[in-house]
């Protein structure tokens, strides 16, 4: 693993909001990021199921893992999510975030988050900005 990849890894494990969501780096490689999530009953809904803003902040932690993991800063610009399954209270999610198109300025990616058994719970469809800034922690 690349000096930068260990460094941005680093920096996620201590980022305030990741630790709320009990979010963890399973994979990691440029262009690429597997992030984890156990489900809580503090993130139901009304319904008794997963809130939706859960799992947009399980997509939105893989996306900036994804997009950050060429050692230089990238800000979201957009993020289209379809939810196709509800997730149980005590899941464990997946997010898997995959790096579709990279230009100089653009990277467009594509995360699908998966429940047990490989269920697909979402989709999401990504770009963000690609700045040409070193990460601040590097």
């Amino acid at each position: 693993m690349s000096d930068s990849l260990k460094a941005l890894e680093a920096a996620f494990r201590k980022e305030p909001y990741a630790q709320i969501f009990g979010l963890e780096i399973v994979e990691i490689e440029p262009g690429r990021a597997v992030v984890r999530m156990k489900t809580t009953q503090k993130m139901n809904n009304i319904f008794e199921m997963v809130h939706g803003a859960a799992i947009y902040s399980l997509i939105d932690s893989a996306f900036e893992l994804t997009v950050n993991s060429h050692g230089t800063v990238a800000v979201a610009l957009s993020l289209n999510v379809s939810y196709l399954n509800a997730a149980a209270p005590g899941e464990v999610l997946l997010a898997e975030g995959k790096e579709v198109n990279k230009s100089p300025r653009i990277s467009a990616c594509e995360i699908r988050v998966t429940g047990e058994g490989g269920r697909l719970v979402a989709i999401c469809q990504t770009l963000a900005y690609r700045k040409k800034d070193p990460l601040p922690f590097l």
